[in-house]
């Protein structure tokens, strides 16, 4: 490892422990890639891709020390729960509509005559 990348290492880990004590000096304290970035100094895509392992370490660290899921989970969590809700939402009328259109629009013996002549 060069002194730079272990330099960028070792602000990724101070801002970690700053982020989970809660004394963020530059971010807002959100447990997140984009807060940690801030905090760190770098840039987002360089712990998303060059130092994944401390994002992975960072993200453990979040569950167990704080004991909940990190706000990108919660986040995802929530999407889930919105999509579920609204596809339950949509099946009942579905259904009705489908069934109603069937019934009103069902073809009778005349009907199927006269469309055939």
């Amino acid at each position: 490892m060069t002194e730079q990348s272990t330099d960028v290492r070792a602000r990724i880990r101070a801002a970690i422990n700053r982020l989970l004590t809660g004394r963020p000096t530059v971010s807002d304290g959100a447990m997140t890639v984009v807060a940690l970035a801030a905090e760190a100094g770098v840039h987002r895509m360089a712990i998303q891709k060059r130092h994944a392992d401390l994002k992975h370490e960072f993200y453990e660290r979040v569950r167990i020390e704080t004991k909940q899921p990190p706000e990108s989970e919660k986040r995802l969590r929530k999407t889930v729960s919105d999509l579920k809700e609204t596809v339950a939402a949509q099946k009942p009328k579905s259904r009705r509509s489908g069934t109603k259109s069937l019934s009103s629009h069902s073809p009778t013996p005349s009907s199927l005559a006269r469309a055939t002549i």
